[in-house]
């Protein structure tokens, strides 16, 4: 179904195995924790993927473990559950950025809607991070050429704008191409808007 995994931490085994069941037959991979600290010790940053992480823990409680991820630079989708939930409580992981908030007994097609739309998030992300990537091999000047290209300008008005001669243009035109793996400027747009620049 996805590429990413989901990480369930709950310190209720009952409640991990019934949601790991429900969850694989979906075909959904999941990995899971009984406590906080456990997680914490094993988590990858390199494996990204959605947390369902319990309200109320002994210990570490959910809020706090996103807020100790989030120090780690670790901002990955998170369904918080629980079976005490309140408004104050809902508020706050809101609040904290927490992508959805579901009650116990969890409803399973809520949960996997929830599950799509953090895989969906960590595509984005992923798709962004890639697009920086390649746009931060290009040279400062393909990178002026680029950002004109992708606004519609033809070679011969980018030349003319920076004082040079169309050759000169095509060339540059010709390394974007071969750096970003397309010539297109539909894909060089694309891009350019992926990357936030």
């Amino acid at each position: 179904m996805s590429r990413y995994q989901v990480y369930l931490i709950d310190d209720d085994e009952a409640v991990r195995e019934a949601l790991a069941f429900l969850l694989g037959t979906y075909g959904i991979t999941v990995e899971t924790f009984g406590d906080p600290q456990t997680f914490l010790a094993h988590v990858d940053e390199g494996k990204p993927g959605v947390l369902v992480v319990d309200l109320r823990m002994p210990e570490v409680s959910g809020l706090q473990l996103y807020q100790k991820l989030s120090e780690r630079g670790i901002d990955w989708p998170t369904v918080m559950i629980t079976g005490h939930g309140d408004v104050a409580a809902c508020r706050r992981a809101f609040k904290a950025g927490i992508q959805d908030f579901l009650t116990k007994p969890v409803d399973g097609e809520v949960l996997v809607e929830a599950l799509q739309q953090g895989f969906a998030s960590l595509d984005g992300r992923l798709e962004k991070h890639e697009a920086r990537a390649l746009l931060a091999r290009l040279t400062e000047r393909e990178r002026e050429v680029l950002d004109m290209v992708a606004q519609g300008w033809a070679s011969k008005e980018v030349a003319q704008a920076l004082d040079v001669s169309v050759r000169t243009i095509d060339a540059h035109r010709a390394k974007i191409a071969e750096k970003l793996g397309t010539s297109s400027v539909a894909e060089f747009v694309r891009l350019a808007l992926l990357s936030g620049a």
